[in-house]
Parts: C-alpha cells; sequence; structure tokens
C-alpha cells in the first residue's frame, strides 16, 4: 500500500536532521559484531547511514586502506579518480578518502571546479586515461548511495575497467576493512586534509571531458535541428552542473527544471514508502517533473549520482523502465550504421522479455545476465555489446563509432537519447514502444515482496533447478527452471521460472527479511496476478523441501 503522501512535497518532519547526521558519522563507532554495522559491498558499493552505525568515518577509514591494498596487489600504480554525489554524507566520506589515499602515497584526482561528479563521469575520465595504453593504470571510486534517501552514504570501487568492481575484487576489500576495523583500524595509515591536498592530491576536469566528448555517442546535432525542446531534473544531484553545461556548450533547447542542490532534498515529491528517495523511476519521486510534462517535449530526471534516468513524455508521463529500454534497444540497433552486425543486446534476467522480442525483430543475439550492472563491463570494453541494461533505469551503451563510452550505468546519455529518438523518428519514446505492443504484445509487470528468513533466504540463494518439480505455471508449461543466467552461466543467486507468455523470478533481498518476485505475463494484469501467487507457492513449496 502506498503511503498517503506518496507523491507530495516533503515536509519539514520529513527532513533529516543534517548536523546530527554529520556528527555521527564522525563520533559514533560501529559495532563490528552486529553484521549490520560492518562493510558489506552489494552491487553498488557499501551503503549504510551514519545514525545507524553502518556509515561512519571508521568504515571509510577502514574501506579505503583496503581499496589501497587491493589496487597494489593487481599492480595498479596510475592515478585514482575520485567523485562524490551531493548526500549530507559524501563530503565527509570523500575527505576521509582522500586522508588515506595521500598517507599511502596514491595520486588522487578531483573536480577541476570543485563540484560533484556523476558517476559516468569517473567512468569515463578512468577509461579515457587508460585508452592511451599507459602501464600505470588508473581506478576510482566514487562516493554515492546513489537514488537512496538523504540520511544513507555510499563508497563503491571502479578497477581499470571503469565500472562496478566485481565480488571477487569486493570479497576482498570488505573482508580486508572489516579486519582492520576489527583490529581498531590499525594499519589504517593517515594524513590531515591539508597534507593531502598540498602533496598527491591534483585535479581533472571532470565536467568538461566529459560534456565536450557526448557528441561522439549521442547525435546533438540532430537534437538542435529539430528544437526538441528538454525539461532536466537532476532531482538535487550531481548532474545539476552538467546539464547547464550541455545546454551551453552544444546550445540545446535544454532548461534544467531545478538546478537547486539541498542536502536535505527537501523539494521532493515523497516515494511510494513515504520516504524521500531520488528514484527517477518512481511515479511518486517524480511527480513534480511528470505534473509540468506539458512544458517540454521531453522530460528526463537523474538519481543523486546519474546513473540512472527517468523519461517522461507529454503522452505518456513516466515511462516504465522496461519500455524504455525496449525503445532505446530497438533505435539505437538501426540507427549506428558505425556499430557492428555482431554487435549483442545484453539485459538483467529481471528485465522485460519484450526486450527479448525486440531483439529477436532485430535479428540480433541476447545476453541474459544476473542482477548487477558489472556482468555487461567485459562486452562494453570490446564492443561485443553495443547496449547493456537493467530493469532499475540503468544502462549504457557504445560511441557511435562502435567503441566504449562508459562501463558504468549513464543515464545522462540514456536521458539525451530519448530526445534524439524524438528529433530522428518523429515520435516520442512512448509512441515508439506503444508500436511495439501493437507489433510484440502488452506485457504486464510487476515485482512484489514476500517474507522469508535469514535462513529462507540463504536456501533460495542456492537453489538448483532440479529442487523445482512443479511442470506448468499459472496454467501454462514451464519452459524453463534457471538458477544460472543464460547468457553468462553465472549464479542468479535465486531463480526464474519461464513459459511461452510469462516468467517469474525469486531473488533474495540483501537488507530485508523478504524475497524479491519480478514477474511478467504477456496475458495481461489478471494473468500476472496469478503468475505472482504461483510463484509464491512454488517458492514456498522448494524452501519447505530444501
Amino acid at each position: 500500500m502506498a503511503h498517503d503522501r506518496a507523491g507530495t512535497v516533503a515536509l519539514p518532519e520529513d527532513l533529516v536532521d543534517l548536523p546530527h547526521l554529520v556528527t555521527a558519522y564522525y563520533s559514533r563507532t560501529p559495532d563490528v559484531s552486529d553484521p549490520g554495522q560492518q562493510v558489506v559491498f552489494g552491487t553498488s558499493g557499501h551503503r549504510g547511514s551514519s545514525l545507524d552505525g553502518a556509515f561512519n568515518e571508521a568504515h571509510i577509514l577502514a574501506t579505503t586502506q583496503a581499496i589501497v591494498e587491493y589496487r597494489a596487489s593487481q599492480g595498479i600504480t596510475g592515478p585514482l579518480f575520485i567523485g562524490r554525489d551531493t548526500h549530507a554524507l559524501s563530503e565527509p566520506a570523500w575527505t576521509t578518502a582522500l586522508e588515506v589515499l595521500a598517507a599511502n602515497d596514491v595520486s588522487v584526482l578531483v573536480d577541476s571546479g570543485q563540484g560533484y561528479t556523476p558517476t559516468p563521469a569517473v567512468s569515463h575520465a578512468i577509461l579515457r586515461h587508460n585508452a592511451s595504453g599507459p602501464s600505470a593504470q588508473a581506478d576510482g571510486i566514487v562516493v554515492t548511495p546513489s537514488h537512496n534517501p538523504p540520511r544513507d552514504g555510499g563508497f563503491k570501487y571502479n578497477p581499470p575497467h571503469g565500472g562496478p568492481a566485481d565480488s571477487d575484487a569486493t570479497k576482498v576489500i570488505a573482508e580486508r576493512a572489516n579486519a582492520l576495523l576489527k583490529n581498531d583500524l590499525a594499519g589504517v595509515k593517515r594524513v590531515s586534509l591539508a597534507t593531502a591536498l598540498r602533496t598527491t592530491v591534483g585535479e581533472y576536469d571532470y565536467l568538461g571531458s566529459y560534456v565536450d566528448d557526448l557528441p561522439g555517442v549521442v547525435d546533438l546535432d540532430g537534437i538542435r535541428a529539430a528544437g526538441v525542446r528538454i525539461g532536466a531534473d537532476p532531482l538535487g544531484g550531481a548532474s545539476v552542473d552538467y546539464w547547464t553545461a550541455i545546454a551551453e556548450r552544444h546550445n540545446l533547447d535544454l532548461t534544467v527544471v531545478n538546478p537547486l542542490v539541498d542536502a536535505t532534498f527537501r523539494f521532493m515529491t515523497l516515494d511510494t514508502d513515504g520516504k524521500i528517495r531520488m528514484d527517477c523511476s518512481s511515479p511518486n519521486a517524480m511527480a513534480s517533473l511528470i505534473a509540468a510534462r506539458d512544458s517540454y517535449d521531453i522530460a528526463t530526471g537523474n538519481d543523486a549520482d546519474s546513473d540512472r534516468h527517468g523519461i517522461v513524455t507529454p503522452d505518456g508521463g513516466l515511462m516504465n523502465p522496461n519500455h524504455y529500454l525496449a525503445v532505446a534497444i530497438d533505435y539505437l540497433f538501426t540507427h549506428r550504421p558505425g556499430w557492428s552486425p555482431a554487435t549483442k543486446v545484453g539485459k538483467t534476467l529481471v528485465s522485460s522479455s519484450m526486450i527479448d522480442r525486440v531483439v529477436q525483430g532485430l535479428g540480433r543475439s541476447l545476453i541474459e545476465v544476473p542482477v548487477g550492472f558489472k556482468w555487461f563491463v567485459s562486452g562494453l570494453v570490446t564492443g561485443d555489446l553495443g547496449f547493456g541494461g537493467e530493469e532499475s533505469a540503468g544502462a549504457s551503451f557504445l560511441r557511435t563509432d562502435g567503441s566504449v563510452w562508459t562501463t558504468d550505468k549513464d543515464g545522462i546519455i540514456l536521458a539525451l537519447l530519448a530526445s534524439e529518438i524524438t528529433a530522428v523518428t518523429g515520435k516520442t519514446p512512448s509512441q515508439r514502444y506503444s508500436d511495439f505492443t501493437a507489433q510484440y504484445g502488452n506485457p504486464a509487470y510487476a515485482r512484489v515482496d514476500a517474507p522469508a528468513t535469514r535462513e529462507q533466504k540463504a536456501v533460495l540463494a542456492a537453489l538448483s533447478p532440479d529442487q523445482v518439480t512443479a511442470t506448468s505455471l499459472a496454467g501454462e508449461k514451464i519452459t524453463a527452471t534457471l538458477t544460472a543466467a543464460p547468457g553468462n552461466g553465472a549464479a542468479i543467486g535465486g531463480l526464474k521460472v519461464t513459459t511461452e507468455n510469462a516468467w517469474f523470478a525469486a531473488r533474495p533481498s540483501g537488507t530485508e527479511d523478504v524475497y524479491k518476485i519480478y514477474a511478467e505475463s504477456f496475458h495481461g494484469e489478471k494473468h500476472l496476478a496469478e503468475v505472482q501467487s504461483a510463484a509464491k507457492e512454488l517458492v514456498s513449496q522448494a524452501l519447505k523441501e530444501s
């Protein structure tokens, strides 16, 4: 059930107490015996709040030292590109990281304008440096909890490939960080910020390098020539100065809808659960921009670190992320003559099967991987993947010449692509999706949660296909039971069951006592509900028999 104030502007009582939040970062010591207060790397780094003892100075001291030791073990000796978003805990954590990096003689590059840095700009910087083939390869850190509420902080590591670190790296980093925490930070090197800024810290023009390079990945000339009126809402995040620069440097009819940066995010409308969350795929969090949709040909939103995108059209409002992924894929693979005919499409296994049908219609190959953008990195680097996208509104794609652009999610180019599609085709992305439903069917898609204990979640994550004995799902014959992704054989960490016209996937939550059920049906909402109900029964039976 949605909160009774979902979609309405935040009130004073919804706002986080910033002095209290930042004070807790420095003053609270985490209890390392509590798993909730240890360093844990999810699909996008370590996240938590200082108020919960989950994101405090001790965590960042330990994690940064662990990253220093990891990069040394891998022979990474080049500069480390570091960026931060607009969350209140990002600057304190950024400062702490600089002090540890400098103490370990790591050359660090911060934004030359003292500004905020989107995740894709860090990925772009790493790849640009390493493309010249120096022996001293660069890597990076982005201080961000992405779209999470204002009380949270986040810290993620990007190796020399420019994308999210894989589990082999994050496991080593997290284990070493937790060992340092347990040993009262013995072994952590640190100097003052003043010393860091005068020794190993240098500057890099993240904004200029990224914005000036955009014509190599998106047809800005076409957007300008068509006079597309764009409204870009940074949602108070790191893209705020980038959108201003994009408008000015490329002479686009682009308005920055809300240029305000305020770490309480008081201008946000509340998300479905009544919390402030910069989720650009949520109709409630995007309510203000949706209300202004008639003012623009295309309106877009980004989350706080700009790795996600939300697309709003006058005719369709906020697009479902799955719908836009399908449209983006179809457009790119029919309007990028510089891409190889062998270039494939990458999607996560909980993304819509509409993508499968679109890709098949294009005559291209689909690579289906587990949840997590890290699975697309190698394909984007080599150009084997032209596009990699997640159902949670995160994606990136190749430059027009078929070479790599970013290997992390890039909400800015996905937002600009919506304007390119409108300019070149004369239709909005939502109108293009309507064409698809006439051709391929109109799927109903949803995600729901079901309760599960920690033990049950562990069982679910380790299921094998033979533990599922059912032969049908919601009246249709089961065509596949998967615990490994068909695209790369990697473990799903859960279960996916498919039929000719429907599917569901069940994955344990990493933070709550629930498991997530993603489901879709090409037979409509009623059949979707039957699929969800059958999924709960099927999973419950498998858990009982395990």
